[in-house]
């Protein structure tokens, strides 16, 4: 039957990069490529298009310096990479819509230099509208941005200069594991508002190393462990209840290994921060493990507290936050404030443990009350970086160290955000989720406010900051929301290219399906096409897209050559969400639905077809599992 959907096989794009990488290396060897006439590919691994790979042989080993020129000398990017006959390079740090000049210096002092054009920036990648640092402050390293709206991943040298961004909506944080490879969110949508398959490993070139896909999705945060393994926080699939769950995934399988389920220790209806509501009660936006303490330390946002568990029981240690609205069972695990200009944390995020224990978090101050009748609006609300001294045995809390405060609500961020430690005295402080309605804070998310009917008259912004005791060193703000703040080299000490086919481990799990059959008339007709049906087909699982009318009564069956029938339900109810921590997912119809489906539990070839309002209509399609 003649399709009227559109339809598209997609490859993973791991194998796309696997077979794009065998055609470059195959070209090297089948050439004459020198250091004064490389092969060079800009952007080999699709998602990085001020990265290139640069090829080419020396009859003896030996080591070769990349220098990428900047705009001055102190923008240099400089990497040495290890001795070899058959080089393959990858040159980070280009500039967008520049002939960037790339030199190349062999261990006996042979030069050559190359030339590199790149294109000029999408609109969707935002620039720096200021910057105040120094290049010796800065070093090598660049400020690496993750968005939280339509704008891309971006990186920022010590001017504001682009040096690196994605194409792809990588998402959450990004952090540098031990071996030098970025971890970071999929851009594998699974399902509203923001939840993807998993993490990525990968180089700043591009190149995926694996993909740890978990059963619940992805959101949030990730946690690099010692060993290798990695917490991954998550959800129960097809849970009534979200963002209230932690799993260890085994680094070579991508196997679960141990899971931590929060709704067993916490109530989830008291103590609510004013975004709770019953499907995301906890909201949790930040994991880290402590070795000293072998426990776990989760933020979460809609109980305005922060929560530490027993690694092996998962029992209750104590928890961070305002004790108000908690029931009485429960007062134990909270701390009692000492000392002067102490203030609790409201709405918190990326919540870490220091070296002597001390617990470092960034206080959205979001509501800045546990009491509706004392909310304090944008106008009046603060967002800092804040530093607490715990005793555990007397279960007292002291305030030591906070920036922001005093800065007033021109660095107020609802929501998302981030702090980090670098040594005692030394802090970034990441106000990402800045927003203003005709200049004034706004009262809502600015993520969804901007999509809104409202947006044009929204701005957004997000200023990141560094501190060396107390002294402002670094300051950057970007005309973006941006979820969270790492600053980081391009390369890590010894990298090289590091070839061959990357792996996709874990599990999707098995798509949960609806029991009832939808009494439906057999049209015998194709899905008609003011739905706009799109469906697209990957190894692993597929997407089915159209446009419903609210409340419309959807049902997707895929009908089995065996006879079988499996039935997935389609919710088309308008949602609204209290966190939209990444809206890079929205999509400018709200009508427009996706519905994602595991390939896990099918065997064999099915057609798809479509129930709506009481009929049913054939797609065209078939999918093999």
């Amino acid at each position: 039957m003649e399709k009227t959907i559109s339809y598209t096989r997609q490859e993973h794009i791991i194998t796309r990069q696997a077979r794009a990488e065998e055609a470059l290396l195959s070209q090297l060897d089948a050439g004459d490529y020198t250091p004064e006439h490389p092969l060079v590919q800009l952007n080999p691994y699709f998602f990085a298009p001020l990265c290139a790979l640069v090829f080419f042989h020396t009859v003896t080993p030996c080591e070769v310096t990349v220098r990428v020129l900047g705009k001055e000398p102190a923008g240099d990017m400089v990497h040495r990479f290890p001795r070899e006959t058959r080089h393959v390079l990858p040159v980070y740090g280009l500039y967008p819509g520049w002939d960037n000049q790339v030199e190349i210096t062999l261990e006996n002092g042979e030069k050559s230099r190359l030339s590199i054009p790149t294109d000029p920036l999408p609109d969707e990648v935002p620039q720096a509208t200021s910057i105040d640092t120094t290049a010796a402050y800065m070093g090598g390293n660049v400020m690496v941005l993750t968005a939280a709206m339509a704008a891309t991943p971006v990186a920022f040298d010590y001017r504001g200069d682009i040096r690196w961004y994605s194409t792809e909506k990588l998402n959450f944080d990004l952090k540098r594991r031990p071996n030098g490879h970025l971890l970071v969110g999929t851009e594998r949508f699974v399902g509203m508002p923001y939840y993807t398959t998993g993490v990525y490993e990968m180089a700043f070139s591009g190149k995926i190393f694996k993909e740890y896909r978990v059963p619940g999705g992805y959101h949030h945060d990730h946690f690099p462990m010692e060993d290798g393994n990695l917490l991954i926080l998550t959800q129960q699939p097809e849970a009534a209840t979200v963002e209230d769950c932690c799993v260890l995934v085994d680094k070579d399988t991508g196997k679960i290994l141990k899971s931590w389920d929060y709704k067993k220790v916490l109530p989830q209806d008291k103590g609510g921060s004013g975004s709770q509501d019953e499907h995301d009660w906890f909201h949790n936006n930040a994991v880290w493990y402590d070795k000293k303490t072998n426990s776990l330390t989760f933020s979460g946002r809609h109980q305005d507290a922060i929560i530490n568990l027993d690694y092996d029981t998962g029992d209750l240690n104590w928890i961070i936050g305002d004790p108000q609205g908690w029931p009485e069972e429960m007062q134990r695990y909270f701390f009692t404030p000492v000392g002067e200009d102490f203030e609790w944390q409201y709405e918190q995020h990326a919540c870490m443990v220091l070296p002597d224990g001390d617990i470092m978090c960034l206080d959205n101050g979001h509501y800045r009350s546990k009491d509706p009748a004392h909310y304090l609006k944008a106008a009046d609300s603060y967002t800092r970086g804040v530093r607490y001294r715990i005793d555990t045995e007397k279960m007292t809390i002291r305030q030591v160290w906070q920036y922001g405060k005093e800065r007033g609500a021109e660095f107020f961020s609802c929501y998302i955000s981030n702090v980090e430690y670098y040594k005692d005295g030394h802090y970034l402080v990441h106000s990402g989720g800045i927003g203003t309605l005709d200049g004034a804070p706004c009262e809502g998310i600015p993520a969804q406010m901007k999509q809104g009917p409202d947006g044009d008259r929204v701005q957004l912004g997000s200023i990141t900051c560094e501190l060396v005791d107390d002294r402002l060193v670094y300051e950057l703000h970007v005309p973006a929301n941006c979820y969270r703040a790492e600053k980081l080299p391009l390369y890590y000490a010894g990298e090289q290219a590091e070839l061959g086919a990357g792996k996709v481990l874990g599990s999707l799990g098995i798509t949960g399906e609806f029991d009832t059959a939808i009494p439906a008339e057999e049209t015998g007709e194709l899905v008609p096409e003011h739905y706009g049906a799109r469906l697209v087909e990957e190894d692993d699982r597929f997407t089915f897209s159209a446009t419903y009318e609210k409340g419309e009564l959807v049902q997707l069956l895929l009908c089995g050559e065996d006879g079988s029938t499996h039935r997935y339900f389609i919710n088309t109810a308008k949602q609204s969400f209290k966190a939209m921590c990444v809206g890079t997912f929205q999509k400018a119809d709200p009508r427009d639905v996706d519905k994602v489906i595991s390939k896990e539990g099918l065997s064999g070839r099915y057609q798809v077809k479509l129930v709506c309002d009481d009929k049913l209509y054939e797609t065209g399609v078939t999918i093999t599992a």
